[in-house]
């Protein structure tokens, strides 16, 4: 066992280990609907408790030549709210706005704004640019027509975890070099999935036994980029891209995690870049720590300090 390991993650994981335990195992294999199916048992109880919000339903946009549907979080008074479009992580195969519904309910109550989670579509059916079209779908509706739902346009910001963060991050450059760019005061990073790249240090010191593995990151990215040539590309890999030109970013990294020494380039890139970063390292965590709301006091503090960074970002002008 590593000596960093916080204990309160150390107590979560084992609770986890023994409730997986139960389950048949989760294999990285196709057809994916029962690895998806037994991955959402096991992490969508975790959703339950939390603050409850003067709105918490579920709408439905047509986006892409599909009805996407948007988990909707919206805080007391009468609006219009400022807005955080929140992408939820699970290496784009797996997880769901039910797996995440904790997680954007307590940022919806403790920044005061409206959280909205697009249920985007999953690989290996769905692979890049996919997920991430969609998304921006869902956004420039918000921009365009969010009104009629007591959202504040002209407030969003845009967030994610782990390959949510990957598609935040892409999202703010395909809307930064789009026609009629929609303007974002933020990124929320938390986690993510910046690079194809596997081999940065940290993927070797934490390849087996902190969660998410080497191995699955493989898998990952062969779902949702099957073509080699799509993981060279910025959108999907953000750290390749020209990052000038982004809002202002927080970035909350696990240190026990393949992914933390890509979070690391990504905090210098953006600084390099002339992007406002701020970052937090969260000791002893690991990767995905966000769901152990509630078990984990390093998971209550980075809801709280993105709160406060959301307050200050979607303060009105």
């Amino acid at each position: 066992m590593d000596a960093r390991l916080d204990p309160e993650m150390q107590a979560f994981n084992a609770m986890m280990e023994g409730r997986a335990a139960l389950l048949p195992p989760i294999r990285l294999e196709l057809p994916f609907d029962r690895p998806r199916a037994l991955t959402e048992a096991l992490n969508a109880p975790l959703s339950a408790g939390g603050p409850v919000l003067a709105v918490s339903e579920d709408r439905w946009l047509p986006v892409r030549g599909r009805r996407i549907q948007c988990r909707v979080h919206l805080p007391a008074g009468p609006g219009p709210h400022p807005v955080l479009l929140y992408l939820h992580g699970g290496g784009w195969v797996w997880n769901s706005i039910d797996t995440h519904d904790r997680l954007m309910r307590e940022y919806a109550a403790a920044a005061g704004c409206a959280v909205i989670g697009p249920d985007y579509a999953l690989s290996p059916e769905a692979v890049f640019p996919q997920a991430l079209e969609e998304c921006e779908g869902v956004l420039r509706w918000i921009a365009a027509e969010g009104a009629a739902w007591g959202l504040d346009p002209s407030r969003i910001v845009a967030g994610g975890d782990s390959a949510g963060a990957n598609l935040a991050a892409g999202l703010a450059l395909s809307l930064r070099d789009g026609g009629a760019p929609v303007p974002l005061r933020g990124l929320l990073l938390n986690y993510g999935v910046f690079d194809s790249r596997l081999d940065r240090p940290s993927y070797r010191e934490f390849a087996t036994g902190y969660g998410l593995t080497e191995e699955r990151m493989r898998f990952y990215w062969g779902a949702y980029a099957p073509r080699p040539a799509d993981r060279l590309n910025p959108l999907a890999a953000p750290l390749r891209a020209d990052l000038a030109g982004l809002p202002p970013c927080l970035l909350h990294i696990a240190e026990l995690d393949v992914l933390a020494d890509e979070n690391r380039a990504m905090e210098a890139a953006l600084r390099a870049a002339g992007v406002a970063v701020e970052s937090q390292l969260f000791p002893g965590t690991v990767h995905g720590f966000l769901r152990a709301l509630g078990h984990v006091g390093a998971a209550d503090r980075s809801v709280a300090a993105a709160a406060a960074w959301l307050r200050a970002r979607l303060a009105a002008a």
